[in-house]
């Protein structure tokens, strides 16, 4: 939940970038939330043909998040899928390994170096966010060694964040998503979500919560968590008779795969900051109406932000911590790789269906 200030922090973290394939701009701003929470990743260039865009959104305390922002796209990289092609494997390993790498005294040490102050819910040390530069992808192997220590046997923090990330490689779109943060394409101006919500009212959501022991009471995992799929949260994933995927709260993503054509003019990644306010049709409809006198997309995103913040805290939308990226896609965008019989029209049916399970 987190407490609020008397007044919010409207000074906004902004960045601009492109490469050949797109232009993006990012923003961030803590608002009325007491700390700021979310966190993310934007690395145009993973590799020459790839670009890698994720939001982060803590909760419980931020060190989860930064954690992803530094680490999940470098993961995405070194799996072996990666090598082959198979982004969709890499990515949905890369979701898991971060629950791997928070354990023991390795992932201790680590999620301290991310912060300077003690933090009461996940036990570790935090600090202010932290996103990864372009050039930080890495592309050495997995060498996260075990390390002994006087924290060997951290099972890792209480706290976690949602995982929202996208990943283009020439006009295939690979969107993986566990929590409520959210990515959404804009095609011929209409808003596709690309991503579910995890929420406990889900019914696949509920039935592995009791299945795996776990209980949903007012609307919220065993009573207080109100998502059912996130990184962290280690508190939720002790069963050792079931797998990551079944535990009561699971990093496991939905991954969903689209082929981008010439009428797709951009994606958005937001925590859900922004979805508490703006369904997704009204944001591509607000970021059409400003692409229309303003170039630069962080402008674009610090607008949304002032549209969204709450002139109170006496409802409580309008209230959280806000982190949105903006991608516009170049054109032409390259011709799809698979058959010629395949159309804008089957294309169109999948984004459809992804917006209704989504819904």
């Amino acid at each position: 939940m987190g407490t609020y200030l008397s007044t919010p922090k409207t000074e906004k973290f902004s960045e601009d970038g492109e490469n050949g394939r797109v232009r993006y701009g990012l923003s961030s701003m803590q608002g009325w939330r007491s700390t700021m929470e979310d966190a993310h990743a934007a690395v145009p260039d993973l590799d020459t043909e790839t670009s890698f865009f994720g939001v982060y959104d803590g909760h419980g305390g931020k060190v989860v998040a930064k954690f992803c922002a530094k680490f999940l796209h470098q993961q995405v990289l070194k799996h072996e899928a990666y090598s082959t092609g198979d982004i969709e494997t890499s990515v949905q390993k890369a979701f898991l390994r971060m629950d791997e790498m928070m354990r023991g005294q390795r992932g201790w040490r680590e999620l301290s170096v991310l912060g300077d102050k003690m933090n009461k819910f996940s036990g570790v040390i935090e600090s202010l966010i932290w996103s990864p530069k372009g050039g930080e992808a890495s592309h050495q192997p997995d060498d996260w060694a075990f390390e002994e220590g006087p924290h060997s046997d951290f099972t890792g923090p209480t706290s976690g964040c949602t995982s929202c990330v996208a990943i283009m490689r020439s006009n295939q779109l690979i969107v993986a998503n566990a929590g409520d943060s959210r990515c959404v394409i804009s095609r011929k101006g209409e808003a596709y979500n690309l991503s579910r919500d995890h929420k406990p009212g889900l019914d696949i959501e509920r039935e592995r919560i009791l299945k795996a022991g776990g209980f949903i009471h007012a609307g919220r995992v065993n009573g207080s968590l109100n998502l059912t799929r996130a990184i962290g949260d280690m508190e939720f994933k002790q069963n050792k008779f079931l797998t990551p995927e079944k535990q009561i709260v699971t990093a496991n993503p939905d991954v969903n795969i689209v082929e981008l054509c010439d009428d797709d003019d951009f994606m958005v990644l937001a925590c859900d900051g922004i979805w508490d306010c703006m369904s997704s049709q009204q944001l591509v409809d607000f970021i059409h109406e400003q692409l229309k006198s303003e170039s630069k997309l962080s402008t674009i995103c610090e607008r949304v932000f002032d549209k969204c913040l709450a002139p109170s805290t006496s409802t409580g939308e309008g209230c959280d911590n806000m982190t949105m990226i903006l991608v516009q896609f170049k054109k032409p965008i390259q011709p799809c790789t698979t058959t010629e019989n395949e159309d804008v029209e089957e294309v169109d049916s999948k984004l459809k269906t992804v917006a209704i399970e989504s819904s």
